[in-house]
């Protein structure tokens, strides 16, 4: 059977002769008086293929995609006007405040954040350095009671039992207190306790997990220990079992706590460089940590013997009202760039 073959015949006005074509390769279009393709061609090239498909949704969509494109475009109408409505009211606060002010209030607001996750409470405003980071909030007073028996075999311990303790490692802040207690009862009483619970702070922060029979060879109390386990602990997941591991921000947590029950133990004054050969930091760190709590840093000098030079000493962190605030690191690298 033959196939039957299209031609197209197309006038060439110039010669006034017939071309004939084959019909097969034209495709052909309608030219309507008073449209133009041009600029329909140029509108498709500019637009995106999301432009494009939502044209399609239009012109030939269902009722609900139809639906769902008023409800994207009104959405994204309020998104832009509420961008335009924050981008002005920031440039309004810029203009009030300064660019440099903001940024300072930013990193203030940053590094404050940073701190509570660790910090004890503290209150800037108080009137005493006792009241800036409160006892109590240390230790409540039903969890000083609690120690009163774990405090008395700490009072009870002779020099030579002291002498073995540091021999086999013992902390060196605790140790310090037990070779100098006060000779008063109450306050006798108070750095007892408070030496046995920040031997249990440093013994906590060794452990790499913590299990419930924690404390229980040093006669540790039940409230004390619950204590230890929600405030310096956290769950994990391990090996289809729920344990409590030390985190590095629980790490930091003791860190500030051991920090500020040194400092009522000691008149407001600490010893950092004992401190942080317990908790295993750096000097540096150690440091860190007392800025961060607004502490006065200085440099104990010892003289070695009469007519000697000074010798450094230890690194020493006092509470002095009102609480000193320190440049961020942050901050130095800014100033040191710029200069």
């Amino acid at each position: 059977m033959q196939q039957s073959l299209y031609y197209v015949g197309v006038l060439n006005k110039q010669t006034m002769q017939m071309e004939v074509h084959s019909a097969q390769l034209f495709n052909m279009q309608p030219v309507i008086p008073g449209e133009t393709t041009e600029t329909d061609t140029s509108q498709n090239i500019g637009q995106t293929y999301r432009e494009k498909v939502d044209s399609l949704i239009e012109a030939f969509g269902t009722n609900k995609q139809k639906r769902a494109l008023s409800a994207r475009r009104l959405n994204q109408v309020g998104s832009e006007t509420l961008h335009h409505a924050v981008a002005k009211a920031a440039n309004s606060v810029i203009d009030q405040k300064g660019l440099e002010a903001l940024q300072q209030e930013v990193a203030q607001t940053e590094s404050q954040g940073d701190m509570a996750l660790y910090l004890p409470p503290c209150h800037p405003d108080a009137d005493r350095p006792e009241d800036v980071y409160l006892f109590d909030d240390l230790l409540s007073p039903v969890e000083y009671e609690a120690l009163e028996e774990a405090g008395s075999k700490m009072a009870a311990l002779t020099p030579e039992e002291l002498q073995k303790m540091r021999d086999n490692g013992g902390c060196l802040c605790v140790l310090k207190q037990l070779e100098s207690l006060p000779s008063e009862d109450e306050a006798r009483e108070k750095v007892t306790r408070c030496a046995y619970y920040l031997s249990l702070l440093l013994k906590l922060l060794r452990q790499r997990s913590i299990t419930r029979k924690f404390g229980q060879e040093e006669g540790c109390p039940r409230i004390i220990q619950s204590k230890l386990m929600k405030t310096f602990t956290v769950e994990s997941f391990n090996g289809g079992w729920v344990q409590n591991v030390m985190s590095t921000s629980m790490r930091a947590k003791v860190a500030t706590h051991c920090l500020a029950l040194l400092l009522h133990m000691g008149h407001m004054t600490a010893d950092l460089t004992l401190l942080h050969r317990d908790l295993g930091i750096t000097e540096a760190r150690m440091f860190d940590v007392a800025k961060s709590m607004g502490l006065t840093l200085r440099k104990l000098v010892r003289q070695k013997a009469e007519g000697a030079e000074p010798s450094d000493g230890h690194r020493l962190a006092s509470l002095v009202l009102p609480l000193v605030k320190y440049e961020q690191a942050s901050q130095r690298r800014k100033r040191k760039k710029m200069r």
